[in-house]
């Protein structure tokens, strides 16, 4: 990775704990974190942007419950025309300033028959259906050549945070989620083929992120919010529209239960 020069007073920040917020998400960063600093992306040289909507584009960083926290409002996908080591740069960077756990959350298509939109579901596995791993060609020399994927997101953090909710009592779902490319969405056929896979719920973006993340061994733990029924499941048309709206509405909900994963790491 080629060094990226970072303004203070975020070269010296030293976060924690790294997010990314998923689409129609972003609220979480203006409603949870004690801000001591917001960096565009598009102030760092060489570093990608944001062209969706829902996507604030930049870093908010600051604490929350007391620990060092570094936020992106906004993530790159690899529809966008992005390589795979431009979409997973951010992460690169959250380990080169010491972030040991990252939160990677998304708006999903819920495949499983007893998702809902506004239900939220804990990454228990992942598939890779994008065609591509953003390990391959790698350069530098973090990590291992050949990581295990056998456990990809935190069990601990995973069952401290079903444990909460069963407290609060919050109905958290846990299941595995298929990343796909993008930007279509998919048809009624992918979605049946995808549930014979193994998949509860679909989306355009985490994969790549986790495993980069685990190549580097940080702590991993995946939220997914289900926006809305995968094709074939809903007989309506989705829409972006639809994906934010449904954030939008569970945005309390949702911010509790992510406070409530960092209090644990």
């Amino acid at each position: 990775m080629k060094p990226l020069t970072l303004p203070e007073p975020l070269a010296s920040f030293k976060p924690e704990i790294g997010l990314i917020l998923g689409s129609g998400l972003g609220f979480f960063a203006d409603d949870r974190i004690e801000v001591v600093g917001r960096l565009p992306y598009g102030e760092i040289e060489g570093f990608p942007v944001s062209t969706v909507e829902g996507h604030a584009g930049q870093f908010v960083y600051g604490t929350i419950g007391g620990k060092r926290v570094i936020c992106m409002q906004g993530r790159f996908h690899f529809y966008e025309g992005y390589s795979m080591p431009e979409v997973t740069l951010p992460i690169r960077l959250m380990h080169s300033l010491g972030v040991h756990t990252l939160f990677v959350t998304n708006a999903a298509g819920g495949i499983h028959r007893d998702y809902v939109p506004g239900d939220f579901m804990l990454l228990s596995d992942h598939i890779n259906a994008l065609g591509t791993n953003p390990l391959i060609a790698w350069q530098g020399d973090e990590g291992v050549r050949f990581p295990d994927m056998s456990e990809v997101y935190d069990g601990t953090l995973r069952a401290g945070l079903r444990d909460w909710a069963q407290s609060q009592g919050v109905d958290l779902k846990e299941g595995v989620y298929l990343a796909t490319t993008g930007p279509s969405y998919e048809t009624p056929a992918e979605v049946r083929a995808f549930a014979t896979l193994g998949a509860d719920a679909v989306g355009m973006s985490t994969v790549p992120e986790a495993i980069v993340a685990r190549k580097l061994g940080l702590r991993v733990l995946g939220i997914s919010c289900i926006t809305n029924a995968a094709a074939g499941i809903s007989k309506v048309p989705l829409t972006h529209e639809e994906v934010s709206e449904t954030a939008d509405r569970v945005r309390q909900q949702f911010a509790d239960l992510l406070t409530a994963g960092i209090a644990l790491a």
